[in-house]
């Protein structure tokens, strides 16, 4: 059996933590974390050894998954790369590019690189592969109440991410025009944004992220040509209506097989270090993603600085 130590014990990690050991696929050989209180707690509460640094975690481990802050993923994730341990990186892949393409070389062929954008098995997203045809319209709201948890990055690494990363795999093209607006509420960074994506093929996109709601809301609407998809994330199910040759409506629930989305990440991750085939999504989708996430942030300093302009502030 493989060998998977997971980095970073907090809040996501211990999920990451929980879901290794039950895993009758593998091993959970261990937990690091920069805080060694919080790392020597984990390995008391699933079993597993308190590593002290990389070099013995990577001794003793066949892959990784890397649950650090977002700052650290690319120094962390080459040197295990670097070391022969396969890695699943929680989302997004690096906070810039330069550590995003510093991932990409490490990894080269002979690594397996899994970036963690987990809506992608999210069981209702899973039931759209082959439904999907020519997208030409998305409305998703991603919105939470405020939380303390990865105040390292703003709403749009933290939260929209997922949706950017869901739309550039269904439309499989590059935006050709983004427009976004954000403020900052609550936090250091932005909080809420709101952002247009258009496509080469004029499929536009309308997603709305917001950590500072007074409610939870997690969904997609896709248009298609006689075809309409409304899919909760949260509640895992969908439906569809579709107009007929004879312009009639049809419904039907979206098919939907209930798993837990970072479990079935994670057996992809396992087929992955397995066959050596490449990941469900990999570090070159993960740097798209981040392309998109980063042009969007600067889109949104452009729409500040013309609302100062406007109010008169320097």
């Amino acid at each position: 059996m493989k060998r998977v130590a997971v980095i970073g014990a907090g809040a996501f990690g211990r999920n990451h933590l929980r879901v290794v050991k039950e895993s009758a696929r593998v091993n959970l050989s261990g937990v690091l974390d920069i805080d060694v209180a919080r790392s020597t707690a984990a390995a008391r509460d699933f079993q597993c050894t308190a590593f002290q640094s990389l070099e013995e975690l990577a001794a003793d481990s066949d892959a990784a998954v890397v649950a650090a802050t977002t700052g650290a993923h690319a120094d962390i994730g080459c040197r295990l790369l670097e070391a022969g341990i396969d890695v699943l990186m929680e989302k997004p892949i690096a906070e810039d590019g330069a550590g995003a393409r510093r991932l990409i070389a490490a990894a080269g062929s002979a690594r397996i690189l899994q970036i963690g954008h987990l809506e992608r098995f999210n069981p209702a997203i899973l039931a759209l592969h082959g439904r999907v045809t020519t997208p030409l319209f998305f409305e998703i709201h991603r919105m939470s109440p405020f939380s303390p948890r990865s105040l390292d990055v703003d709403v749009v690494l933290d939260l929209m991410v997922h949706d950017i990363d869901l739309v550039l795999h269904f439309t499989r093209q590059q935006p050709s025009e983004i427009r976004a607006a954000g403020i900052s509420v609550l936090s250091s960074t932005v909080d809420i944004a709101n952002v247009r994506i258009a496509f080469p093929n004029g499929c536009v996109t309308n997603l709305t992220a917001s950590r500072v709601s007074t409610e939870r809301i997690r969904k997609m609407r896709l248009f298609q040509p006689r075809q309409y998809i409304s899919v909760d994330y949260a509640r895992q199910d969908g439906v569809i209506f579709s107009v007929s040759d004879a312009g009639q409506i049809g419904f039907q629930p979206l098919p939907v097989e209930k798993v837990e989305p970072l479990k079935a990440q994670f057996d992809a991750f396992v087929d992955s270090i397995e066959t050596r085939q490449p990941p469900a999504c990999g570090a070159v989708e993960g740097a798209r993603a981040l392309e998109v996430a980063l042009d969007i942030l600067d889109k949104i300093e452009e729409h500040s600085a013309i609302v100062a302009r406007s109010l008169g502030v320097n």
